[in-house]
């Protein structure tokens, strides 16, 4: 499995105490340091040298909160490790072990030599992800808007991950701020599951079993950026 995650509006500073930014040490760091360097270099140089911590610490918002990341298990912490990406405007993609300043570029900013991020991120992220072999892995991916549309696998099973609330004629009006914390509790069911859903239809059954009420819908359609769909539903 393969689980990917927005960043978080809000954001920790990590103490003082810290040690800086060691941006050698970050995932896919063989491909995205060099516009990692740009983008610090353009946005705020003090940056390079800040206190850092892990990711999964200095995302603060409400997905992070339910996913809670500390509270894991030790065993569905290394699943994490293994198994959790989290796209970014100013990183691309971390690790949840993956230590980094606070910071603020959404990436749907415009940074001057650069136009917009997600333009600017897509083929180095295309070829980060071409290192790891997820034509076999199912993706679950909770991420939204820009930060899904940077990258979406063509011959992977990805299960996209959306909420709603049930309208009294029937119909559907999406959740936006709430859709984060469900996003992460899905996140957390599948951390926590004795084994990593391989199929789609895992997915459904470990967020049922959870208490969540869900639906599974096929992709539509055959192309690259076909997705299944888990709707979750608040009645």
């Amino acid at each position: 499995m393969l689980l990917m995650l927005p960043p978080s509006e809000g954001k920790a500073t990590p103490s003082a105490r810290r040690a800086p930014l060691d941006l050698s040490a970050l995932s896919f760091a063989a491909t995205l340091t060099p516009l990692r360097e740009r983008l610090i270099a353009a946005v705020d140089p003090a940056i390079a040298q800040a206190p850092a911590a892990p990711a999964a610490e200095v995302y603060t918002g409400v997905l992070y909160a339910r996913l809670d990341h500390a509270s894991l298990p030790a065993g569905a912490k290394r699943r994490a490790n293994r198994s959790v990406l989290i796209a970014s405007g100013l990183w691309g993609l971390l690790a949840p072990a993956d230590r980094v300043p606070g910071y603020k570029l959404p990436i749907d900013a415009s940074v001057d030599g650069f136009g917009t991020l997600a333009a600017a991120w897509r083929p180095l992220i295309a070829a980060a992800l071409a290192e790891r072999d997820h034509s076999r892995e199912l993706i679950v991916d909770c991420r939204s808007g820009g930060y899904s549309a940077v990258w979406r696998p063509s011959a992977a099973a990805r299960v996209e991950v959306r909420a709603f609330k049930l309208k009294p004629d029937g119909g559907r009006q999406v959740i936006s701020h709430m859709a984060k914390a469900t996003r992460g509790q899905v996140a957390r069911e599948l951390l926590l599951a004795p084994r990593a859903p391989r199929r789609p239809a895992d997915v459904l059954a470990l967020v049922r079993a959870a208490g969540l009420d869900a639906e599974l819908g096929a992709p539509e359609g055959r192309g690259s950026g076909a997705a299944w769909t888990l709707d979750l539903l608040e009645r």
